[in-house]
């Protein structure tokens, strides 16, 4: 037999080597392929202001999305009944019209930063299933011998229920 025909050691350790990294990326190449295909874009959630959310117009219907604004002066509607609240949503330049069933935060008002989670319905409405408010969360207690504006911490409550 000739000895130019049998590979060295050498060289078989570099086939395997070279084979199991062909392997190890057809492995990852399908993994990747059945992640992208199995519908990975309905488990993404976009996160909106009321502009882009009526430029994206009939692709944002069904989409899960999270919209983020401030509740427009004069629009809070409560139902006479359970828990069904309306208002808009504005970044200053659009507003949406938003529906929730859900019972809304203690500190939800007119004014506030509020970030809402659902689907827009072909009617043009938002049908919020989560609804989130926006408040800063700093607070500093007045030092020793430190006086409050008493006026100013009455101000900052108006609009919150009892």
């Amino acid at each position: 037999m000739d000895k130019r025909m049998e590979p060295t050691a050498t060289e078989a350790v570099r086939r395997r080597t070279r084979l199991f990294m062909i392997g190890a990326l057809v492995v990852a190449a399908l993994a990747f392929a059945v992640i992208a295909g199995s519908g990975i874009g309905k488990n993404l959630v976009y996160y909106w202001d009321p502009t882009q959310l009526r430029a994206a117009g009939q692709k944002a219907e069904g989409a899960t999305i999270r919209l983020g604004g401030l509740v427009r002066e004069g629009s809070v509607v409560h139902a006479a009944k359970g828990t069904d609240l309306e208002f808009d949503v504005t970044d200053g330049k659009n507003s949406v019209h938003v529906k929730s069933s859900g019972v809304p935060p203690q500190m939800f008002r007119e004014g506030i930063g509020v970030v809402v989670e659902g689907t827009m319905s072909p009617a043009g409405t938002f049908e919020c299933n989560r609804l989130m408010v926006s408040h800063n969360n700093e607070y500093r207690a007045p030092g020793q011998g430190e006086s409050y504006d008493s006026e100013q911490l009455i101000k900052s409550t108006q609009g919150l229920k009892e």
